[in-house]
């Protein structure tokens, strides 16, 4: 790729380091036709909403079910090229560049482009630094990006314009861009391919205000603080040599004091797991201070101290759903105020805060006693460019504890509010379930099959991030933990509610009911994704206690799932008897079971020889399930709405194809609408021609 002049930078430095690689050569023309364009079914959109909790959700376990899952296979990530579609395997080609890719774009268009929430600029930590260098907020956040640069070794000149950088994102909106996407030429290749402007200049690719939901929900705001941990500790797991870009593991946290090597695995990811971070730390000093509610007044209200807090002398608890009044500003939004529309808790929006604020204390952690952590995050977290841990906060004293507003401190005092309201508010000890709802006051009685199994998920890397386990992409790992009381308690808790599914839920069919209501028995709806949840639940109770009778339940119930639900003519799962309906949330589950099926389910060398099991019959699974329902069988069908770059569509000259790999999803500006459509998913229907 020819070397780009980036020398653009907005008025209120609104900036962002996303870097775009250069691509290899074109797509052959033999992909352009492909099995995908003879399917024997319609797979259109329902609806055109972008709901942030089942988006961000499922693009978190396409990360999961991306590269990481085709390097345990085996696969050299060197090999993969963008626009030689299924190539080297089609696996391969659809874990490693689609699933994991479509993830990270999807997270850019939410929190670096489309201006989804409120801006950056009045995050708590920009604002606080802000006010004691005794600058503005705008120019303090300028200066802040330019030394987060410094830190991964990023050019300062290579910083992309016009960002809106969020630190708190809204529950649904309008994925369609509200005016026409610059596609005009910024600078061109070597290989006759060339950088669009909207490629370096985020402007054109706002969403319409006017059709956000505006709305704080623990699901949406949480869902995306999800993405951001998984990706942030990617980019910034490891260092890189600054001279030659090459990624080191590190060995200790001061590597980065020589000269030529910086923090993150790569100058370009390390800025990008940077912003990351900094749009963390905010969106939970934020949370902490504004958006906790005190079941005694009725007010919203800062969380108490995480250690210390106890839901037995009044709940205080993240409500469902906040409504906001900005500001009027639509360059950089801000609250003026919000009001809660919507008390009660709910249990979708406490494991997906649960399940990021563990996977970031992982990042965060510096208790001296936890030996685990990568020497990269603690260079992160050593006091530039993130503030250390408070020493009362991270030593074995809890009684010392103080409230305070590092990274580790604020994230700690949320993780720990939530998981003791889970306990308190959402699990019926007698029962040993987890029960969906708790209006402020008293607890709901049903049992959802889906959120309860991954309750459990959430649990299981909470146990494994407060004792001192690997999380990220390694949280399936062996390794010795702390052994602390909270992680006890998650793990008692995952094995009640595994215990409950095998006795209660599971049906003499072999698959498990929708749901559950207390006193009354089952529900005896069976779905797809009621099977999902079960799956994800109880291999999560058998990662967490290595106890082979959840392994085999597991097993057997996916077995049942795919006999009960597979389609053999469009080599697909129904989502119901006869009826094929994909939403997000549940397209993500099935990723996810695919994936846990391959690395923890599948047929092991001792005999296990079922055939549903066969990593071969999985990954075939897999690949079709992606080419028909999230691709789609052609250019206006499928969930994924649009694509760039990365994914494999990149702009040549004279091409007006729009759809340069020859694949059956467009170029963002070629998608649905009059000025095309961010690449996110979105629910369809899929019907037999």
């Amino acid at each position: 790729m020819s070397k780009l002049p980036w020398n653009v930078f907005s008025k209120v430095a609104v900036v962002s380091a996303l870097f775009l690689a250069g691509c290899g050569a074109d797509q052959a023309k033999d992909e352009k036709k492909s099995e995908k364009e003879t399917a024997k079914a319609s797979v259109k959109v329902t609806d055109y909403t972008f709901d942030t909790a089942a988006n961000m959700f499922a693009y978190s376990e396409f990360e999961l079910s991306g590269e990481p899952l085709a390097e345990g296979l085996g696969l050299d990530l060197d090999v993969l090229d963008p626009q030689k579609v299924n190539k080297p395997t089609k696996f391969d080609y659809t874990a490693g560049i689609e699933s994991y890719e479509y993830s990270e774009e999807a997270m850019y268009e939410v929190v670096e482009k489309s201006g989804f929430g409120l801006h950056l600029v009045h995050g708590p930590a920009i604002q606080q630094l802000a006010k004691k260098q005794g600058k503005q907020p705008e120019q303090l956040l300028g200066e802040r990006f330019y030394s987060l640069a410094d830190a991964v070794g990023y050019p300062r000149e290579e910083i992309f314009s016009n960002m809106y950088p969020t630190f708190m994102e809204y529950s649904k909106g309008d994925p369609h861009y509200a005016q026409k996407v610059d596609t005009k030429k910024y600078a061109e290749n070597d290989d006759g391919t060339y950088v669009p402007k909207y490629q370096v200049n985020f402007e054109s690719l706002r969403w319409d205000r006017d059709k956000m939901e505006k709305a704080l929900v623990p699901s949406a705001y949480g869902s995306v603080f999800l993405k951001q941990a998984l990706w942030a500790g990617d980019f910034l797991g490891g260092f890189h040599t600054v001279d030659g870009d090459e990624e080191l593991a590190g060995e200790t946290p001061k590597d980065d004091e020589d000269q030529n090597i910086a923090l993150g695995v790569s100058s370009a990811d390390g800025m990008q797991g940077m912003i990351l971070t900094e749009e963390i730390w905010n969106k939970l000093l934020y949370i902490r201070n504004h958006l906790f509610y005190d079941s005694k007044t009725n007010q919203l209200q800062a969380a108490k101290m995480g250690v210390n807090y106890d839901p037995a002398k009044g709940l205080v608890y993240l409500p469902h759903q906040i409504a906001v009044t900005e500001d009027g500003n639509e360059a950089a939004a801000m609250a003026k105020q919000l009001k809660v529309t919507d008390a009660k808790s709910v249990l979708n929006d406490q494991w997906l805060m649960l399940w990021p604020s563990a996977e970031f204390f992982g990042m965060t952690d510096q208790r001296p006693e936890n030996k685990n952590v990568a020497p990269s995050f603690q260079a992160l977290f050593d006091g530039d460019p993130f503030p250390q841990g408070a020493g009362e906060n991270i030593d074995s004293n809890a009684n010392n504890d103080i409230t305070a507003d590092d990274p580790y401190s604020v994230n700690r005092d949320i993780m720990l509010h939530v998981f003791k309201n889970i306990r308190a508010m959402h699990f019926n000890n007698k029962e040993g379930v987890f029960v969906h709802e708790h209006d402020g006051k008293q607890q709901g009685t049903y049992v959802d099959t889906f959120e309860a199994g991954y309750t459990m998920e959430a649990l299981r890397i909470f146990q494994r991030a407060i004792d001192g386990l690997p999380v990220g992409y390694a949280s399936g790992e062996a390794a010795k933990g702390l052994e602390t009381e909270e992680g006890k308690l998650a793990i008692d808790m995952i094995r009640k509610q595994a215990d409950f599914m095998l006795t209660h839920l599971v049906q003499k069919d072999g698959l498990v009911a929708s749901g559950y209501e207390i006193g009354k028995g089952v529900k005896d709806e069976v779905t797809l994704k009621a099977q999902l949840g079960a799956i994800r639940g109880l291999t999560a109770a058998f990662l967490a206690t290595e106890d082979e009778k959840y392994r085999e339940a597991a097993r057997e119930l996916y077995v049942s799932m795919e006999k009960e639900f597979y389609d053999k003519e469009l080599k697909i799962l129904q989502t119901k008897d006869g009826e094929i309906k994909y939403d997000p949330t549940t397209a993500g589950a099935l990723s996810a079971v695919f994936r846990v099926a391959i690395q923890n389910l599948s047929n092991r060398d001792n005999g296990e020889q079922e055939k549903a099991l066969e990593i071969e019959t999985i990954t075939k699974r897999y690949t079709d399930f992606y080419d028909l329902v999230i691709d789609g069988p052609n250019l206006k069908e499928g969930m994924q709405t649009s694509e760039f770059w990365d994914t494999g569509d990149v702009y040549k000259e004279k091409d007006r194809s729009e759809n340069t790999d020859g694949d059956t999803v467009p170029q963002v500006q070629a998608g649905h609408g009059k000025y095309g459509i961010a690449p996110v998913l979105v629910p369809v229907e899929v019907k037999k021609r």
